[in-house]
């Protein structure tokens, strides 16, 4: 492409690209933070089934495996949901909080402590 003198250069599909916005953000972070959560649980259930199969049907170490899957895919499970709640509740919480740009009163002047002397 041949650019005439003081033709704009065209832009990049990145610049075209509006900023992304707050609501939009959240989106992703809900979305991709599910999704790491999701791809972990199956991780771990898959690791799970890989070792029942090899321990060929010792009991004792079948449920000492798939008790050590539950609490992991559990605790993950209860993590995520737990620090988005809390998210999502301080973000609400944030947006309806009154402006903070009032400046605090000034206090009163405070009275000596000594007293005169007389």
């Amino acid at each position: 492409m041949v650019l005439l003198k003081g033709e704009p250069k065209p832009q990049t599909a990145a610049r075209r690209q509006a900023p992304v916005r707050e609501l939009d953000l959240e989106r992703y972070r809900a979305r991709y933070g599910l999704q790491a959560v999701l791809l972990s649980n199956l991780a771990i259930a898959g690791v799970a089934i890989f070792g029942v199969w090899r321990l060929d049907g010792d009991k004792s170490v079948i449920i000492g495996v798939l008790t050590a899957a539950f609490t992991a895919v559990s605790s993950m499970t209860t993590a995520y949901l737990g620090i988005k709640a809390v998210s999502n509740t301080a973000q609400a919480m944030a947006q309806s909080a009154p402006s903070r740009d009032q400046t605090p009163p000034t206090p009163p002047l405070a009275k000596s402590l000594t007293t005169p002397a007389q």
